[in-house]
């Protein structure tokens, strides 16, 4: 999809749809003025008679336009002046693109941002961001498809006098994040038996090939074994499909610069084990290797802007299965840190398989490692589907999350990890279990894996409850690649 920049007035913008933003103090403002001006208060008069949309997404597209260049006008709601925000941009733009889709419209032109509160950057990273993700569909997979849709191009208004190089920076950015995001979509939407472990690695391989500066290694179980990641290849035991170990680098800034760690949780189907999950939604189960595309994505996007960071990306990808060969709760095995842990739950493996990666992670003696999974069921219980839960035992990394979340959108919430939430990983025979009580089970995971990274500075992203939608929507989201590409893009001011 193109996103031109258009400067100038307002009214002149020879489009086939001018997307106008109306507020509900009934007052017409910038873009929209200018267009209710040159058409003699005809945007006024849908004001007046209740005609126009005012609450916040609702749309209303009017056809005989006159005194404009434009053919059409979609006037969209976006609620209070005052409390017009870049979230509610989205809001009203996916709004606007749900009404154009099915339509003939081919082009558009968006007012939406032109007077925001807020910079014309911001304005177009998000604007990119959300269009890219109102068209995403993902049916690759059928043997009928919907014809796409037809809008293959939305330009985007600037006052002006704006800063358009900040303008398409911001669409640069926005570009390279939503290509990540529509990538991790892909990869979770796609069948167990199309997203294997292999599958993932080959991914990466294609993002190494097609990115300069990027490198790929993968260790199969062999390697796995040799290096003595019992923890990890436990869950994969029960499992016909072999594992990987994906490794990804990105080398954006000299070598002597510790790189940013990225673990992501690869499992790319979990019925639990031996532990064996109930039959209700276990196909969402494919979705439990989100951390996985999630890290992959984020390197996508990394190879798209080529910041000055080094970043690293370590992905252990394998299913969990039973089967005669599997982990029974009672195990204990022994983990690449040489620590020993019982196994009370094998539907608790997205932490034995971190804590393996997480320890593989601090041989790049980085400045900080961040994992990112679909870990509990807790999290979801405490935060819904709405924020990511973020643990760390860092504040500086953690406040500089929570800044990139509010930025990105890409919304977080931090969750304690004292060390009275692993009382009850206590066990009689190993270092530890595996698993503990369920009252405040995300922390209990999240202290599990902070006996992995010996005072390294960490952080943990628990995405069980972002990380894909359910019901008529089901799918999944690319979160938290904005955050995570946020993130990366600001360490020490870039």
């Amino acid at each position: 999809m193109e996103f031109p920049v258009k400067t100038g007035a307002p009214a002149r913008h020879r489009t086939e749809c001018a997307i106008l933003p109306v507020f509900d103090d009934r007052q017409l403002h910038g873009a929209t003025k200018d267009f209710d001006r040159a058409a003699r208060g005809a945007i006024a008069k849908l004001v007046r008679s209740g005609d126009a949309p005012s609450r916040l997404g609702t749309c209303t597209l009017v056809h005989r336009t006159q005194g404009t260049a434009a053919a059409r006008w979609l006037l969209v709601g976006c609620g209070k002046r005052a409390d017009f925000t870049a979230k509610r941009l989205t809001t009203a733009l996916g709004a606007a693109l749900h009404a154009l889709r099915t339509g003939a419209t081919k082009e558009a032109v968006s007012f939406l941002g032109y007077d925001a509160p807020f910079g014309a950057a911001e304005v177009a990273r998000h604007s990119v961001e959300t269009a890219r993700s109102s068209l995403y569909r993902f049916d690759e997979l059928k043997s009928r498809t919907d014809p796409p849709a037809r809008l293959t191009r939305l330009a985007l208004a600037v006052k002006s006098g704006a800063d358009v190089g900040a303008v398409r920076a911001g669409i640069k950015v926005g570009s390279a994040i939503a290509s990540g995001s529509n990538l991790a979509r892909d990869l979770g939407n796609r069948p167990a038996n199309v997203c294997t472990p292999s599958h993932l690695a080959d991914a990466a391989r294609s993002i190494a090939k097609r990115y300069d500066r990027m490198d790929v290694e993968v260790l199969d179980e062999a390697g796995m074994r040799k290096l003595g990641m019992g923890a990890l290849l436990s869950v994969t035991q029960g499992a016909h499909e072999p594992p990987r170990l994906i490794v990804l680098k990105y080398r954006g800034a000299p070598a002597k610069e510790a790189p940013i760690v990225l673990c992501g949780k690869g499992v790319t189907f979990d019925t639990g084990g031996i532990s064996i999950k109930p039959a209700a939604k276990m196909d969402e189960m494919k979705f439990d290797m989100c951390g996985a595309g999630s890290v992959l994505g984020a390197m996508l996007a990394l190879g798209e802007l080529q910041p000055a960071v080094n970043v690293v990306g370590v992905i252990p990808a394998c299913e969990n299965m039973p089967g005669g060969r599997a982990t029974r709760p009672g195990d204990i095995v022994t983990s690449l840190s040489g620590q020993t842990v019982e196994i009370i739950n094998t539907d608790a493996e997205g932490r034995l398989i971190l804590c393996d990666a997480i320890t593989y992670a601090k041989r790049f003696k980085p400045r900080c490692i961040i994992d990112v999974a679909t870990l509990t069921g807790a999290c979801v219980v405490a935060l819904g589907h709405v924020y990511t839960g973020l643990f760390s035992n860092d504040e500086s990394l953690a406040k500089a999350l929570l800044e990139a979340a509010d930025r990105s959108l890409d919304l977080a919430w931090r969750l304690p990890v004292h060390e009275e939430y692993g009382e009850s990983l206590r066990s009689n025979f190993a270092d530890f279990a595996n698993s503990g009580t369920r009252d405040g089970g995300a922390s209990v995971g999240a202290n599990f894996l902070s006996r992995f990274v010996d005072g390294l500075a960490w952080a943990h992203l628990d995405i069980a409850g972002v990380a894909w939608r359910a019901a008529a929507n089901k799918g999944a989201t690319g979160r938290p690649v904005p955050l995570l590409v946020d993130y990366l893009l600001n360490l020490d001011g870039q």
